[in-house]
């Protein structure tokens, strides 16, 4: 595992940094193979992000999108993580369609259409049953309870290993998440980090030995790629910067 950690100045250096290496790592994704996947991640931090790269130039047609978790609501509602990145992003630029592929809510059990998520994986990236996709980039942030994606703590989503989709909890109310293995087989993995509310929680994550399952984003360690932890000086204040 190759690990960034990257302090920024503020907010604005953080969005810019982020950008910087999404576009980076899209480009060399499609130059190495053809084409990009990339997973979303929701939250107030990547809406600008999503903006940025909107006005950027690149070979829509070779993306495809995917979403990291989501609320479980409809496309259309104000906390629905597609809807952000929608309107912040894909609604801007001429990617195909048939390239976007969010997580269903639809079914009214939200089990039903983790399965059927997990099941749209398998197809895209055609795997046998028993395999995980490894996605190029996978945007994640973190809450203040350290959490990841819809990884809550001390939540039975910690422990799924044998499946690539399944069912969060945060607070009894249901999500729908990438699992934890699948997270781990990226290429190169982003936290975008801001606010001095998550410096408790960076201290327990980043730290040599801690507890998973209080600190769930402790479970992130890719197996091959990269890991990048992008923050911003209010999250990064009490973090030094390394690349190992």
């Amino acid at each position: 595992m190759t690990q960034h950690i990257e302090v920024l100045p503020d907010k604005t250096a953080l969005v810019d940094r982020s950008v910087a290496l999404i576009v980076e790592k899209i480009q060399t994704a499609i130059a190495q193979r053809g084409i990009c996947t990339i997973a979303l991640s929701g939250g107030s931090t990547p809406k600008p992000i999503y903006e940025a790269i909107s006005r950027h130039d690149l070979p829509w047609d070779k993306l495809h999108v995917f979403w990291g978790d989501e609320r479980y609501v409809s496309p259309d509602h104000p906390d629905s993580n597609q809807r952000m990145a929608r309107e912040a992003w894909l609604d801007q630029v001429s990617i195909p369609p048939e390239n976007i592929h969010p997580m269903p809510t639809g079914s009214q059990d939200p089990q039903t259409d983790a399965d059927r998520y997990d099941q749209q994986l398998q197809q895209f990236f055609k795997l046998e049953s028993d395999r995980f996709p490894c996605f190029d980039i996978m945007l994640l942030g973190m809450g203040d309870d350290g959490h990841t994606a819809s990884l809550f703590p001390h939540t039975e989503a910690l422990e799924i290993c044998d499946r690539r989709v399944t069912v969060g909890n945060k607070d009894g109310d249901p999500r729908i998440t990438l699992t934890v293995p699948v997270i781990n087989l990226s290429r190169t993995i982003l936290f975008a980090i801001a606010g001095e509310n998550k410096q408790g929680a960076l201290a327990h994550v980043l730290a040599p030995e801690g507890d998973e399952h209080t600190y769930p984003s402790r479970l992130i360690q890719p197996v091959e790629g990269e890991i990048w932890w992008l923050l911003d000086a209010g999250a990064g204040a009490k973090v030094t910067a390394t690349s190992a």
